[in-house]
């Protein structure tokens, strides 16, 4: 039996479903004997019976989620106290506030989106290593002194510097790739899905409880001069300290993943693949739209939720209070933890990709229709259906959130090469970026004209949202089968004892436990 090598040295093998996560024509060829060979032939024939397969290098994977939280905590930090921010320190009018707020916020996605692609393109020929410690590194910066503005123009041009180093998430993603394997891909990105939703929920708590620290904290805050004159730096210099810390770790930890030609190595070197060339490629139009497709839906929801929550029942929503909204958000961050880190592992294994997919996109025209069902429960009043109903939706709806997951997995399949595989996921976040530019203004205004004139009875968003859901449901058909990420084991009878046995392997992967591999018989297990 071959004996695993330490982490800097194992290459994962290449399969044809999956063609990025292996070796590419850089890379030394090295001596093999007749074992190597045979796990080969297996593993191109699209068995994996007598494999072995290398686990997650679970420092690196660490590593690498946590860079991944620094971009939804600096992108999130500012919104608890924005509006307050340009009231005071811009000077304008509060009816004009809400406009300003609205611009500052989505300049960092449309930076995003102008030079996503430029970072993925860089990754692919500098290096994913520096291209991310120089990221991380300029969002901490650019981060930390937007709280020190002291003009609207100023709260502008540091929004825009922290959206132009924000290209931490394309190499992350790569990077995460590149340290996974076919058979352990899909748990390193449902840690990766939910070390984001940890970034989601850190930004509003640090924005929201540090924020003008004289006022709100007192003590020594009070008798410093600089936190009255600039009550908005502390959680800015708290976010881009995360940041700084984030590019420490990364510059003295992590390690390469873009594989380099070897010196003296004479083979040709496989060149990136162009942003045309990439998008012609077989399969990898279909995915891109299925990518930009769901991550549509869920911004769409993540900014409709809050204002129909909110919105009284006479209007279409729920009439919330606040605490109301918070236990229902915690409840949907608990759900979808538990979705991402357990569920999906599990489901992905048994059905593959495509059908993780193909279950969350039948779903989410339901997910959505639940909404305006559960406000004709109140204008009834049917109290208490409602509370027995909308809760149970909401927390089992939360699973259409392993859709997200599940066409970054898909992404990955179809990439053509390797050596292109920063450049596809920078394509992929540039659309992301442009969606999120836009979409929660367009979105939260079809939702505000529904209310305001009751057409449809106040459910035109939730019309309009149900109708894109449904072609995504049709669409998805399509998937193509590269990006399927099916494993095939010769050994069936063992299937439902490993998928069992997933659920605690995610439990116990990151807490330095191991189970013995000898206990093992088929390469697709999660060690």
């Amino acid at each position: 039996m071959r004996q695993s090598t330490p982490d800097n040295d194992t290459k994962p093998s290449i399969s044809e479903s999956t063609p990025l996560l292996g070796s590419s024509a850089d890379e030394p060829i090295a001596p093999v004997n007749d074992t190597e060979i045979l796990n080969h032939e297996h593993h191109q024939n699209g068995t994996s019976s007598g494999q072995l397969e290398k686990p997650l290098p679970k420092l690196q994977i660490f590593i690498l989620c946590y860079a991944r939280m620094i971009e939804p905590i600096a992108f999130f930090g500012i919104f608890p106290f924005i509006s307050e921010m340009i009231y005071k320190t811009g000077n304008i009018p509060k009816a004009d506030v809400g406009f300003y707020a609205g611009l500052i916020e989505s300049m960092f996605s449309f930076t995003q989106m102008l030079l996503m692609l430029q970072w993925g393109w860089a990754s692919d020929r500098i290096g994913r290593k520096p291209v991310l410690v120089f990221s991380l590194a300029g969002v901490a910066i650019a981060t930390a002194i937007f709280g020190l503005s002291k003009t609207l123009w100023q709260m502008v041009l540091f929004r825009c510097c922290a959206g132009v180093f924000a290209g931490t998430i394309v190499t992350v993603r790569a990077m995460i790739t590149e340290n996974s394997t076919p058979s352990t891909q899909a748990r390193a990105f449902s840690v990766f899905a939910f070390s984001g939703n940890v970034g989601i929920f850190l930004g509003p708590l640090i924005g929201g409880a540090l924020s003008d620290p004289a006022d709100q904290i007192g003590g020594i805050f009070k008798r410093i001069g600089f936190f009255s004159d600039y009550p908005y730096a502390l959680p800015t210099f708290v976010t881009g300290t995360f940041g700084a810390s984030a590019a420490v770790l990364c510059g003295l930890f992590l390690k390469e993943t873009l594989k380099r030609k070897a010196k003296g190595d004479q083979s040709p070197a496989e060149a990136p693949m162009s942003t045309m060339e990439l998008i012609k490629a077989p399969g990898v139009a279909m995915v891109l739209f299925l990518y930009a497709h769901v991550m549509l839906l869920g911004l769409a929801y993540t900014a409709v939720s809050p204002v129909f929550w909110f919105s009284d029942v006479a209007l279409g929503g729920y009439g919330f209070s606040p605490r109301q909204i918070s236990f229902f958000l915690m409840g949907i961050g608990i759900s979808q933890a538990i979705w991402l880190l357990f569920a999906f592992p599990i489901l992905q294994h048994r059905y593959g990709t495509g059908g993780v997919l193909r279950g969350c996109l039948y779903m989410w025209p339901i997910f959505f229709i639940s909404a305006p069902v559960c406000n004709v429960f109140l204008k009834n009043g049917w109290t208490t259906l409602f509370w027995i109903t909308a809760p149970l939706l909401q927390i089992a709806g939360s699973g259409v959130a392993m859709a997200f997951t599940g066409v970054q997995l898909a992404l990955n399949d179809i990439s053509p090469s390797p050596s292109s595989l920063g450049t596809l996921n920078g394509l992929a976040l540039t659309l992301t970026s442009g969606i999120r530019t836009v979409g929660p203004a367009i979105f939260t205004s079809l939702f505000a004209t529904g209310a305001r004139t009751q057409f449809l009875n106040g459910y035109l968003v939730w019309v309009v949202l149900v109708a894109i859901a449904v072609a995504g449901s049709f669409a998805v058909r399509y998937l193509p089968e590269k990006a399927e990420g099916r494993l095939k084991n010769d050994n069936e009878g063992e299937d439902e004892g490993l998928v069992r046995r997933d659920f605690f392997s995610n439990l116990l992967a990151f807490s330095g436990v191991g189970l013995h591999k000898d206990r093992y018989k088929s390469s697709e297990c999660l060690r």
